[in-house]
């Protein structure tokens, strides 16, 4: 199991760096595009960090199942059903999210100095690559010194990794969200009230008052 493991590892982090590389540094994106064409783009951003929030909200659920069924069931072994399921989330976020960096290219505004990638997007994606990467030491702690604990070391590798994820993809998020408010305030909808809305985001007061 840890071989195959480790070759689709290998080559998802090829495929991505390779991707990454090609964007970063040899695709010539325009500096300006129409805002209608922003909006749209920005939503399919969105929507893929949606996704890859919902796949994070499933590692979270079955870290618990994971530590559960070894210290009732059965102990820590590589091939325990739970890390199937488990394992397989670090191997969909970093290519899930390397698609939100593809993408990413074609919206001026989120790019970083010098046609860079955005910051929070790159502490995502590290995040949980070296996640990956402390899977292994995961599997030799357990076989070799402890049984499953929460409290053990090599756990805290593991999940400050996903703590550098979250903390750039939050960043990220607020990005899109407050790029988006903006674009709703320069071209606001036919509704009265959609545009009063947009307004009073942008102005920070949206929460402080209902709009009459």
């Amino acid at each position: 199991m840890w071989d195959n493991l480790i070759n689709i590892h290998s080559f998802s982090n090829s495929y991505f760096i390779s991707l990454t590389y090609m964007y970063v540094f040899m695709a010539q994106m325009p500096a300006l595009i129409p805002k209608e064409v922003e909006i749209q783009r920005l939503k399919k951003v969105w929507l893929i960090v949606i996704a890859m929030g919902s796949v994070a909200a499933s590692v979270e659920v079955d870290n618990f199942v994971d530590g559960s069924l070894h210290q009732t069931s059965i102990r820590d072994s590589a091939f325990t059903p739970a890390h199937w399921w488990l394992y397989s989330h670090f191997i969909t976020l970093p290519i899930g999210w390397g698609m939100a960096a593809v993408y990413d290219r074609k919206i001026p505004v989120l790019r970083g100095p010098n046609n860079s990638m955005n910051t929070g997007l790159k502490m995502t994606i590290l995040g949980y690559l070296a996640t990956m990467f402390t899977i292994g030491v995961n599997e030799m702690w357990h076989f070799w010194f402890v049984e499953e604990i929460f409290a053990v070391p090599n756990h805290w590798m593991f999940n400050m990794g996903v703590v550098v994820a979250f903390m750039g993809a939050l960043a990220y998020v607020v990005r899109i969200y407050a790029r988006l408010v903006e674009l709703g305030a320069e071209t606001p909808g036919e509704n009265p009230y959609i545009a009063e809305m947009y307004k009073m985001a942008l102005e920070g007061k949206l929460y402080s008052r209902s709009i009459p």
